[in-house]
Formats: C-alpha cells, structure tokens, sequence
C-alpha cells in the first residue's frame, strides 16, 4: 500500500465474521448486537465494550494507559472467532464485576419510585 492511501475494506466480509463473532459469544451464554457500515462491523457486547471487526481482525477496548495518554486495545485474527469469543467473554464478566450498571440488574426487591 503506497503512503497516504487508505485500505479498503469488504464490508460484507466485516459484516460475515462479525456475525461469526455473534454465534461465539452466544455460545459462552452473552446476547450482542451486529451493526455495519463503511466497511467496518461492530459487536456491541456490553455497555463500554465494543468489538471492531474489519473481517481481518477483531479489536476491542481494555484499558488506558496514563502514561501515554491513550486507549489500550487487544485485537484477535478473525480466523479464530471463537477462541476471540473467549477472549471477550472474560473481559465481559470482568466489565460486568467492575462497572455495575443499576438500571439493567434484575433485582425487584429495589424500590423504583412511583409507578
């Protein structure tokens, strides 16, 4: 590729292995959402966690890094969904132990105002 060009992508491709991605994750017993566009598609997995899919690879945010000021992201070939589902499974359990989010927990005991 000759500098200053972009790469092109096949979305439908993109679009195929992050359908593949989906399967995986349902396997390990998580729901996502597949969305496409521009030649990209995203697995929307968990609030703060979306999965990246160029139908190369996958790529998904798990931390910063203070240091450098930026976003630390670990990607997984696409050849391998699932062992990628794998992947994100344990960083989606991990998200859902540290970033509790009240409105989607199940617990009906809590008083949720006037009906």
């Amino acid at each position: 590729m000759s500098a200053g060009r972009r790469p092109v992508w096949d979305g439908r491709l993109a679009l195929e292995t992050a359908q593949t991605l989906k399967t995986g994750l349902a396997a390990h017993g998580i729901s996502s959402d597949v969305h496409d566009g521009y030649g990209l598609a995203l697995v929307s997995v968990w609030v703060g966690l979306v999965v990246w899919c160029n139908g190369d690879r996958f790529w998904w945010r798990t931390g910063w890094n203070p240091q450098n000021r930026r976003i630390v992201y670990a990607w997984h070939p696409a050849l391998d969904p699932d062992r990628a589902a794998r992947r994100i499974a344990f960083r989606y359990a991990q998200m859902r132990r540290l970033h509790r989010v009240p409105w989607l927990e199940t617990d009906t005991r809590r008083d949720h105002g006037p009906r």
